[in-house]
């Protein structure tokens, strides 16, 4: 077999490992993660606050709908739901189901774009151009008042371009939120104000972490801000991303390399896997950094 054709076979593998860890591995990988934020004024007793996001939910996702029922088990004190809730026309049925042995919890909420527009096929390299945003609200609406109304029937409060209080374990608590970023309608400037100073912690919700709603909520003295999952804001690529796509052709070197490829004595078979490795290894260290990956002092 040529260099080439090695080298080709060998990223068709890597690409089928991959699609295969996405489709049968991650997207059941359900985790919670326990983080501690020392915001509350000195002496007061720590709350448990459990953030909901993207969970995506789509009809007959048992499994799913079963492990987010679980989190009640944990006992929380507030939830706090950033949205992206649904992927689908009928999901709210199956959202509500999830989330029902937490209904009877103080909440608060906030929309994402899939719990307005449905998710659509789209090519992930985009995100490394100036078109990240094309087609953005395009797809099929969903039921978005019929979740919002569920919610709220079920108690919850909703912070869309919304500011409240609320009282939780005897701790005074304000909420600011807007509307999801990513789909421009957030309106920070109807709920723009200083923190209230007779609550023990005001806190920001919303979806997607734009930085423009960090900024302006944190001006205005947002102690903590609970948001969703990173986007990609103003074409900012994360880092890792730029690494990823860096050091990934770094793989198929050894196959390429005919000084490399032919030889076959244990020197040049230990080069070729450290070279195959060694980007890998680098690249896995860069997304920790980033992002802490699943199985790290989670709960």
């Amino acid at each position: 077999m040529s260099s080439l054709a090695r080298a080709a076979v060998g990223l068709a593998a890597a690409g089928a490992a991959g699609i295969g860890y996405a489709a049968l591995v991650e997207r059941n990988l359900f985790t919670l993660r326990h983080r501690s934020a020392p915001v509350l004024p000195a002496g007061s007793e720590p709350l448990r606050v459990l953030h909901l996001t993207d969970m995506h939910l789509m009809p007959g996702q048992r499994r799913k709908v079963e492990w987010v029922r679980g989190l009640a088990e944990w006992e929380p004190d507030l939830v706090v739901n950033t949205g992206d809730n649904i992927a689908h026309r009928d999901s709210v049925a199956t959202a509500m189901r999830a989330m029902e042995p937490l209904f009877g919890l103080p909440g608060v909420f906030v929309m994402g774009s899939n719990d307005y527009f449905a998710p659509r096929l789209k090519n992930p390299a985009l995100y490394l151009t100036t078109s990240h945003r094309r087609g953005l609200g395009q797809s099929a609406a969903l039921p978005t008042g019929e979740l919002i109304a569920g919610l709220a029937d079920a108690g919850w409060v909703e912070l869309t371009n919304a500011r409240t209080r609320m009282t939780v374990r005897g701790l005074p608590l304000e909420f600011v939120g807007v509307d999801d970023p990513h789909l421009d309608r957030d309106r920070y400037d109807l709920v723009a104000g200083a923190a209230a100073a007779d609550a023990a912690l005001t806190i920001g919700v919303t979806h997607a972490p734009y930085q423009r709603v960090l900024d302006a909520m944190t001006a205005d003295g947002a102690g903590l801000v609970i948001a969703g999952r990173p986007s990609l804001p103003d074409n900012a690529v994360p880092g890792v991303s730029f690494w990823l796509v860096a050091l990934a052709p770094l793989v198929l070197a050894p196959f390429l390399t005919p000084t490399l490829s032919h030889r076959k004595d244990w020197r040049s078979r230990s080069l070729r896997a450290a070279l195959v490795l060694f980007p890998l290894i680098v690249a896995v260290a860069l997304a920790a950094s980033y992002e802490q990956i699943a199985g790290q002092d989670e709960w």
